[in-house]
């Protein structure tokens, strides 16, 4: 099973991945030297972690990812709510509304998701 918590820059990292996918792994050494300052050797440790995690593959020097960025990050917002919120949507709502007031479109747009997922 994967795990959807990443860093700062792993997330900068897997950013560059799904902008640019499929791409080279040489191509992608060259794209994290130019924009994290990354030496090969990093981006090709950091790749390898994130595709023990399940996150990405790297097959024939082919770099693509397994969860899509919005898969990923529906994941990680799952993986939080179960491990903050003992599972709990209505508490995470809760928390979340408890310091600040909802405008009346987001009312509108949180009735209408809940009734979609009737």
């Amino acid at each position: 099973m994967a795990e959807y918590k990443l860093g700062e820059i792993e997330m900068r990292f897997a950013d560059i991945i799904w902008e640019n996918e499929p791409i080279a792994s040489g191509e992608l050494t060259k794209l994290c030297e130019a924009q994290l300052r990354w030496k090969k050797s990093t981006t090709y440790t950091v790749l390898k972690r994130l595709c023990e995690r399940g996150i990405f593959r790297n097959e024939a020097g082919v770099v693509t990812s397994v969860l899509s960025k919005e898969q990923f990050r529906m994941n990680q917002s799952r993986e939080f709510v179960e491990e903050s919120f003992a599972g709990s949507l209505p508490a995470f709502v809760a928390a979340f509304v408890s310091h600040s007031k909802l405008s009346e479109e987001e009312i509108t747009e949180l009735r209408r998701i809940i009734e979609e997922s009737r």
